[in-house]
């Protein structure tokens, strides 16, 4: 643990999944609805700091919290970043975007597009995510 590092200090996020490797946060941003963070536990910069079980174990967490957030929110696209450079502790982005979001079709880190996205949010959405996320790496 780095008491620097952001991502060890807090959750980075409203909690939705924890186990001994990774965490599951919801990102509060009223303009992306359910824009997630996959973040590794331990302090790593980079993938390959993993052995290759632990990146597997990752990059398939990242591609079911992808699916779940597909199979919810019906975004038209869902952007994946894995970028480190302001916090560079291992994380994911998973990131629901729709065609009318603030900077569609450009990065969410973008200028802007529009003034005002659509609302795409469901009423407890956490707690939706959360309950499916309870069954994650029971199945193969």
């Amino acid at each position: 643990m780095t008491s620097a590092c952001e991502l060890c200090a807090a959750d980075g996020g409203e909690l939705l999944y924890r186990d001994a490797k990774l965490r599951i946060v919801l990102v509060n941003d009223a303009d992306y609805p359910g824009f997630c963070r996959v973040i590794w536990n331990a302090h790593v910069r980079e993938m390959t700091d993993l052995p290759a079980v632990d990146r597997y174990y990752l990059l398939n967490t990242v591609l079911q919290v992808e699916a779940m957030l597909r199979e919810v929110l019906r975004p038209d696209k869902i952007n994946l970043a894995s970028l480190g450079n302001v916090v560079p502790h291992l994380h994911w982005h998973v990131i629901p975007r729709f065609a009318d979001d603030r900077h569609f079709p450009a990065p969410v880190w973008a200028t802007p597009q529009r003034e005002v996205a659509t609302a795409h949010t469901r009423p407890n959405l956490a707690d939706c995510l959360r309950e499916r996320l309870a069954t994650l790496h029971q199945h193969p």
